[in-house]
């Protein structure tokens, strides 16, 4: 078995597929998620751009919506995301075109599946995601997602917050995004990110701390209602839950 190891990017990926598509047994993999086999042959892929962009080229005849699917499957944190986008660019060239509609088929039911799974939470985090004020009057918003999702909720926070300078920060793969108020920049913080806590920052969060509770009925507690409504796994970072 014929393992291609990447370096988790996309145009990686691409390189990856343009020697893996006729290799019916093999695995696609990031380096940081490597799990040899008996057996296995380790064969990794260094980008190619003439070889990713045919590949792109070629998902995108088929069509053209297919390049963002394979790239939200990708942002999946979780093992095995390569072989289930993989899975869906076989059959995607195999077919000649769009196969999103064929919902009984495994491989298109497992993309569909972990691209919903990747949007869910980017909606979600449009809406938990939790600012504080840092000197200056920079906003600072630390988030830990199942998936990669910075990317996807930037736009809408560079139109909410349009002049507004803000940084979020993906803690769990260490990168952050700047905006300036104009343009935006995303960077890799290798090193812990400490925000200076601005001069109205507790007022406003004993203030947000005093509404929950003043609207919280302490004799009917609801944690299970509001574990519905809103997982564990988003409280860390809301002041609320402090």
């Amino acid at each position: 078995m014929n393992v291609y190891v990447t370096d988790g990017t996309e145009k990686c990926f691409y390189t990856a597929a343009f020697a893996a598509y006729a290799d019916k047994d093999c695995v696609v993999t990031p380096a940081r998620r490597l799990q040899l086999r008996m057996g296995a042959q380790v064969l990794r892929v260094e980008t190619d751009e003439e070889k990713s962009a045919r590949v792109l080229k070629k998902v995108r005849a088929c069509d053209k919506s297919a390049p963002r699917d394979i790239s939200l499957i990708l942002r999946r944190g979780c093992d095995g995301k390569e072989m289930t986008a993989l899975g869906y660019l076989r059959l995607l060239v195999r077919e000649g075109g769009p196969v999103r509609s064929r919902l009984a088929h495994p491989a298109v039911i497992e993309a569909m599946e972990e691209r919903r799974k990747v949007t869910l939470e980017a909606h979600r985090f449009t809406g938990f995601l939790r600012f504080t004020e840092g000197e200056g009057g920079v906003f600072y918003a630390p988030f830990s997602p199942d998936n990669d999702v910075l990317e996807l909720i930037l736009p809408h926070f560079m139109k909410r917050l349009a002049s507004q300078p803000f940084v979020i920060h993906d803690v769990s793969r260490k990168k952050a995004a700047l905006y300036n108020g104009k343009d935006c920049l995303l960077v890799q913080t290798e090193r812990e990110v400490l925000v200076p806590q601005g001069e109205r920052e507790e007022f406003f969060r004993n203030l947000w701390q005093e509404y929950y509770r003043s609207v919280n009925i302490a004799a009917r507690p609801h944690e299970r209602q509001m574990k519905g409504y809103m997982p564990v796994r988003y409280w860390k970072f809301l002041p609320e839950k402090q």
